[in-house]
């Protein structure tokens, strides 16, 4: 009988619902440098208005379809989640998965698009949990980038087409990426490259007209200096001015309900097409999709290189 198998969904994490840890939290995400406290107070705000981040028990319930999924295909699997900046830890996740007797985990960071630079502290951290377990740890394989993954860029499709099918006819369709200091973003002309295809793929498999479709960016931070343009912010004018009434977001680099979407996109994004006299709307979050949870099966039965070879 083969060995079960383990996998390992891998976010950035939220801070506790009480907020008591935002700041430690928040130091965490920038490098261990302490935010100033109007970035904190400003971040609890706007925790506060969204009713706090879903974001870890909705990576539980992809964690739990995952493994669902796998065992309705015959695959002996468990499934469980690991934080990069707050519990439960990568730590925790690989010991859970050791505990019940995975020898083999995939570990898969919940972004499709994969940037070394930008996600390597997801590798790190897999290794100094490895150092952690003493002799004979699992066996980690860390997945590469899956954004032109067929099932991920369907399952967006799905949703693009949920919400056209509730907006007038010709209505432009952002598709967004979380936006980046232009200075990383030169350092990783590939992760940019993989932004875009997706954003290619998507249109593609929804059908839309050349035109019709932007890609653009979203959720600029707090550090100084230029960040990548444009963002959604400056192509709503563009779009009211050339006759359109209507608008989609659809995130294609997101995969659950959080801070960048429930308030970024659902409040910040609404407030300004609403300026714009706009009618507003963003695709369902991707979540538990059936169809994208599905693609994850299927990354998660690959076999990259072990991290540490």
């Amino acid at each position: 009988m083969s060995a079960r198998l383990g996998v390992l969904l891998m976010t950035y994490g939220s801070p506790a619902d009480d907020l008591h840890d935002l700041p430690d939290y928040l130091a965490a995400v920038r490098g261990g440098r302490a935010a100033s406290s109007e970035l904190v107070d400003e971040f609890r705000r706007r925790y506060a208005l969204i009713g706090g981040s879903p974001l870890i028990p909705i990576t539980r319930a992809q964690a739990t379809a995952v493994e669902n999924r796998l065992r309705a295909d015959g695959v002996d699997a468990s499934a469980t989640v690991g934080m990069r900046f707050s519990s439960p830890s990568v730590l925790d996740g690989i010991r859970e998965l050791r505990d019940l007797g995975c020898q083999s985990i995939t570990a898969i960071v919940m972004s499709p698009q994969y940037s070394e630079l930008l996600m390597s502290g997801y590798r790190r951290a897999i290794e100094s949990a490895l150092g952690e377990l003493g002799p004979n740890p699992p066996r980690v394989e860390l997945a590469p980038a899956w954004h032109t993954e067929p099932g991920f860029v369907e399952a967006v499709a799905e949703r693009v087409r949920d919400g056209l099918d509730a907006l007038p006819p010709e209505t432009p369709v952002l598709l967004t990426a979380h936006s980046l200091p232009r200075r990383v973003a030169e350092a990783e002309p590939g992760y940019l490259d993989q932004l875009r295809s997706t954003a290619e793929a998507v249109a593609r498999a929804v059908g839309l007209a050349h035109g019709r479709w932007h890609f653009c960016w979203q959720s600029a931070g707090h550090e100084p200096g230029e960040w990548m343009k444009p963002d959604f912010s400056d192509l709503l004018p563009e779009l009211r001015a050339a006759g359109h009434e209507s608008v989609l977001v659809a995130p294609i680099q997101f995969l659950a309900d959080h801070l960048e979407i429930l308030y970024d996109v659902d409040i910040g994004a609404r407030e300004q097409a609403t300026a714009e006299g706009m009618a507003f709307a963003r695709i369902e979050s991707l979540n538990e999709s059936p169809t994208f949870i599905r693609a994850l099966a299927s990354i998660a039965t690959r076999s990259p290189a072990p991290v540490g070879s």
